[in-house]
């Protein structure tokens, strides 16, 4: 069974629900606060069944244009309650468009995407990180001390956002970007979604983070010049506290590998979660003899 659900009455029930079961709901829930808050990225719903639901998946609209060979806007979440349910949605073949290259995104103790008869056409690259909830840092800094840090920060430099001539840098410095696929998407999540950066005096980033299409904290990063200045401390805190104020949940994921930035959020008392942000990317076998991928 497959139903997509396009009743703006019950995606705002499916909101609610979903919070019932944090944090593996996480990534489907940011998915749909932002589709019942203007839906910029043209997302819908699909469930198993209504409203004892399963399994849900968000995807792309499907009367939107499409390139198939960008993952990065081709992005699903999923959570599900049952693991067969979701194998059927998966199985059912009006579900996922498995013809394009594609990420998948969850939180779980543990995942799954393998299905009967899908294991021999398409490659897949996984890739786990830490899931961390960052709503205690919102509070982590006395508004004293949040004051002292911003001018211990040179004059010249001002905390602002985003904007669409900075997608470039990002691309450059994100360790998923470096294509023109990549900046295309980078500029739409900076004209989209809340971000926060440390500008210099001819107004280029030195440290930033931005907010994706799941209402997740990414691709927070300082230039390595900059660095251990505590940028990134109040960029992050910065960006929690937008987030809060327009009713996000303040999530983020961070590689375990990446030493730096989990000694810091340590110290900034975010809450690192009993469970793990996985991404799938699916790639057919008939793209990968391609050159321009």
């Amino acid at each position: 069974n497959m139903l997509v659900l396009n009743c703006s009455v019950k995606l705002q029930m499916l909101e609610k629900m979903l919070m019932w079961s944090f944090p593996e709901s996480l990534k489907v829930y940011g998915a749909v606060m932002i589709i019942n808050r203007g839906n910029p990225f043209r997302k819908e719903v699909v469930v198993d069944k209504w409203p004892d639901f399963k399994a849900v998946i968000t995807r792309p609209q499907r009367e939107s244009e499409m390139d198939d060979l960008d993952h990065y806007t081709n992005a699903h979440a999923v959570f599900y309650k049952e693991l067969q349910a979701y194998k059927e949605l998966l199985e059912n073949t009006n579900t996922i468009n498995w013809g394009q290259i594609f990420q998948i995104q969850g939180i779980r103790k543990y995942f799954c995407i393998k299905i009967t008869g899908k294991l021999l056409d398409f490659l897949c690259d996984w890739a786990k990180n830490l899931c961390i909830c960052l709503e205690n840092i919102r509070n982590s800094f006395l508004p004293n001390t949040f004051t002292l840090l911003f001018l211990r920060m040179d004059p010249k430099l001002t905390v602002s956002y985003l904007d669409i001539s900075h997608a470039s840098l990002l691309n450059e410095t994100w360790s998923r970007g470096g294509n023109a696929r990549c900046q295309r998407y980078l500029a739409n999540l900076i004209c989209c979604f809340p971000s926060v950066c440390i500008l210099d005096d001819k107004g280029c980033p030195l440290s930033w983070s931005l907010t994706d299409q799941f209402a997740t904290m990414i691709h927070s990063y300082t230039l390595p010049e900059h660095r251990r200045k505590g940028y990134s401390r109040l960029v992050a805190t910065a960006l929690a506290k937008k987030l809060h104020s327009q009713g996000f949940p303040a999530q983020g994921n961070v590689l375990e590998t990446n030493t730096p930035s989990v000694t810091m959020l340590k110290s900034m008392n975010a809450q690192f979660l009993p469970c793990s942000f996985i991404r799938m990317i699916h790639t057919p076998f008939h793209f990968l003899s391609k050159p321009h991928l």
